[in-house]
């Protein structure tokens, strides 16, 4: 499900912060806590909004690519001759037209761009073609002759462990042992279960595209919509043999991004083909290209046992965790340890053994999608509290309320949570908000089926359920990761602009820039330059990682504008500049002997400063599973109400209530938005978004065979409580909003079909079968 603003805020409704909360504060008209729109709003309603699929250059080629019909194959031989020979082909390129290996990787640099001697997984890249026309690209990408000599591809990544070496590096990515506690420690009640999820797809609303120019210097401009440029130009750089100073990558449109948003095996044939024929080349990939190329989430399997004493509270959680990282490793590692740091959830738990594994598989390739790693976990461990509070006979809530996790408790990584960790305020206030009506004995008057409008299904067979869940997501990079960003601030005739290399991919990032630069200096107009390699990088567009670092930056470099354009006026009135400040364009002192303007003050100046941005360090987790491996920690509760046709398996969700942890409300439209993006993405998880594969083979790569929610499947989506407490390290001592909801809704979404239907439902997406159950007299 994408981030796209637009898309959640025409599916859902939500309900005001203020129902059951405290009365609505006084908000100024500019700067932080304003629910100012966004600057691209406009352009992307009307239609004029510049995405990379609407790129055009003179001499213009097109590109298309050749990719195997096979998870695993030897490959024999590659024949480009016809495809050479075709009027209109200018160049045909393969593994033999890169410097070096002809390996990239963001994290791990193990993946081809194009196969040379193995094929690995469906759809792996075999050359790629430049031609003046789209039509015979295509054709002649089709015309590569190919022999194959097709191998058994291993699919079950529980037999990857014993499986012939897929890749030069093994079958195993990463295990993660985590030791924490008394091995021999029991508890008085014993649950167990086996999960199962699914691979979600990010499914980007527009198509993957891009455009390479070549330069007169012999290096080339990419023009993609990258949501981590200087990474995919140092990666694009070593795979033509030139220095990432010949390579500039430039940002185009993002329609948005729920993780990498241009794989960078797009991007790479796309300069190749542009250094090999001289001229500007285009790559629009079609949405089964999509499916086919990028990462999706890891499909995971989990075992499960959690010990408890008699009042319900945990002693000991032991869990198995396996990640299918598909045919590369890509973010896999960084996906295992969130996966085993967060495997008990929001809980206090005083022993914890996990066993994470991430294994090489010839399925197609995982990596980076919001939440990875802890959306997997999560309806893990809630399944396994639904099991618990029935066992025990104790109410899931009150069992969730008395495992809660706090402030100043130890994680079984051994990490002290430092940060705000109101989970129990959360499920409080989720418990006491209303539950929606029942629906009225005619179901034609106020009642959707299950099924739907045509649904088959009768009144007799639904159930209602309510379900509950708790989520935790990381903030930033972890594991040592350098999280830096360096931004400019440049002021001059009453305008300001804001240069900084971090991408807007629906997060909102534009947004806060032109706010924190409007509560600052009180400039009104204010324009953040567009990106490109040639400004100091900024990193990924991950873990809401801009809100922080990014935004952490622009405020650092606004500051220092606002200390060079108030100190002139404090020397001349004899007084520091902390007894001056700026509100609504105007500055004035704090007796009122100061009062002028903004544009008084700058007097045709030009004022500018560059700072950077850079969270306390992290460490990577030790051979035990230890360490501080995360900068911060943020929280959700989430409840969900859904009618189940207990007949026919189908699932209607009626409502879902959020109640979030997220420091500080920089924006509250923005915010809401966030979350119910969230939320609806959560629901596809939970409900319909599966990516299927036959023995390697993925089935129906399109918007056909991946059922995606639409304004159907969205339900009211109620915010019950956003909890405003500052994380003090943390600029703006805001939190990330849009992952954690992501992790949490499909957890609650199966707890509320288990209470309908009183079955285990332990697999993600849940399919029809799981939801059926014998009627109850």
């Amino acid at each position: 499900m994408t981030s796209d603003a637009a898309t959640a805020t025409s599916t859902t409704r939500t309900t005001p912060q203020s129902e059951g909360a405290e009365p609505e504060k006084e908000v100024p008209a500019l700067g932080l806590g304003v629910s100012l729109p966004p600057a691209d709003a406009r352009p992307k309603t009307e239609g004029t909004f510049p995405y990379a699929a609407d790129l055009w250059a003179e001499g213009l080629l097109w590109a298309s690519m050749l990719r195997s019909p096979h998870p695993h194959a030897r490959i024999l031989s590659i024949d480009t001759t016809a495809a050479v020979a075709m009027p209109g082909v200018r160049a045909v390129v393969t593994h033999e037209d890169i410097p070096g290996d002809g390996s990239y990787g963001r994290r791990v640099v193990d993946r081809p761009v194009f196969a040379s001697d193995l094929v690995r997984h469906h759809g792996e890249a075999i050359a790629a073609v430049a031609a003046d026309h789209p039509d015979t690209a295509r054709l002649a990408a089709a015309a590569i002759a190919v022999e194959y000599e097709v191998l058994e591809p291993v699919t079950d990544p529980e037999k990857a462990f014993a499986a012939e070496p897929l890749h030069p590096d093994g079958n195993l990515v990463r295990h993660i042992p985590l030791r924490y506690g008394d091995p021999d420690a029991v508890g008085e009640v014993i649950v167990e279960g086996l999960y199962r999820i699914g691979r979600q797809d990010p499914a980007p609303i527009g198509a993957e595209a891009g455009l390479a120019v070549p330069r007169p210097d012999g290096g080339v401009e990419l023009y993609t919509a990258s949501t981590d440029p200087h990474t995919d130009r140092d990666l694009a750089a070593a795979c033509f043999g030139l220095d990432p100073e010949r390579v500039k990558v430039v940002v185009t449109g993002v329609p948005g991004a729920t993780g990498d948003r241009e794989d960078p095996g797009f991007q790479i044939p796309l300069g190749l083909l542009a250094l090999h024929t001289g001229c500007p080349v285009k790559l629009a990939a079609t949405r089964e290209e999509s499916f086919l190329g990028h990462a999706h989430r890891h499909p995971t399997l989990l075992r499960y046992r959690h010990h408890a004493d008699a009042e319900g509270r945990l002693v000991k959680v032991e869990a198995q965790i396996l990640l299918d990282a598909g045919a590369y490793a890509d973010f896999s590692s960084e996906s295992l340890a969130a996966a085993v740091a967060f495997a008990c959830g929001p809980y206090v738990v005083p022993h914890a053994f996990i066993e994470g594994w991430a294994v090489r598989t010839n399925n197609p390739p995982s990596g980076h999608v919001r939440g990875e790693g802890a959306m997997q976990v999560c309806a893990a461990y809630e399944g396994q509290m639904d099991k618990l509070a029935a066992k025990l006979g104790i109410d899931p809530v009150e069992l969730r309320l008395r495992n809660a996790l706090s402030t100043g408790d130890i994680l079984p990584t051994s990490q002290t949570v430092t940060c705000p960790a109101p989970v129990a305020e959360l499920l409080r206030e989720l418990s006491d908000f209303p539950l929606p009506v029942l629906p009225k004995d005619d179901p034609e008057d106020d009642w959707l089926l299950p099924g739907g409008l045509e649904g088959a299904g009768e009144p007799g067979a639904v159930r209602r359920g309510v379900g509950y869940a708790l989520g935790m997501v990381h903030m930033l990079g972890a594991e040592g990761a350098d999280e830096v960003s360096t931004a400019t601030v440049r002021v001059h005739d009453g305008v300001a602009t804001v240069i900084c290399a971090a991408v807007e991919t629906g997060q909102g990032f534009t947004t806060l820039a032109r706010q924190i630069v409007q509560e600052t200096l009180g400039v009104e107009e204010v324009h953040v330059a567009a990106v490109d390699t040639d400004q100091p990088p900024a990193g990924p567009a991950t873990h809401g990682r801009h809100t922080w670092v990014s935004g952490g930056a622009v405020e650092r470099a606004a500051k220092m504008v606002r200390t060079q354009l108030l100190q002139p006026l404090a020397h001349k009135f004899g007084m520091s500049t902390e007894l001056l400040q700026i509100a609504d364009g105007k500055i004035t002192s704090y007796d009122g002997v100061l009062s002028t303007t903004v544009t008084e003050a700058m007097d045709g100046k030009e004022l500018w400063a560059t700072a950077q941005c850079r969270p306390h360090p992290t460490e990577p987790l030790d051979e035990f599973g230890q360490g501080d491996a995360f900068v911060g920690l943020a929280f959700c509760a989430v409840r969900a109400v859904v009618d189940v046709d207990i007949e026919l398996g189908s699932v209607r969700v009626v409502e879902m209530a959020v109640a979030q942890d997220v420091g500080r409300i920089l924006n509250p439209s923005q915010l809401a938005t966030r979350i119910e993006a969230g939320v609806t993405q959560g629901i596809g998880a939970a409900l319909t978004e599966n990516l299927r594969t036959a023995r390697g083979l993925i089935r129906h790569p399109d918007l056909t065979g991946y059922a995606l929610p639409t304004t159907l499947d969205a339900p009211d989506i109620h915010i019950v409580k956003l909890v405003e407490e500052r994380d003090v390290v943390a600029p703006f001592g805001a939190k990330p909003a849009s992952a954690v909801p992501v992790v949490t809704s499909p957890a609650a979404v199966a707890s509320a079909v288990r209470a309908a239907t009183g079955r285990p439902v332990n697999r993600l997406p849940i399919r029809p079968q799981a939801a059926v159950a014998t009627p109850k007299s």
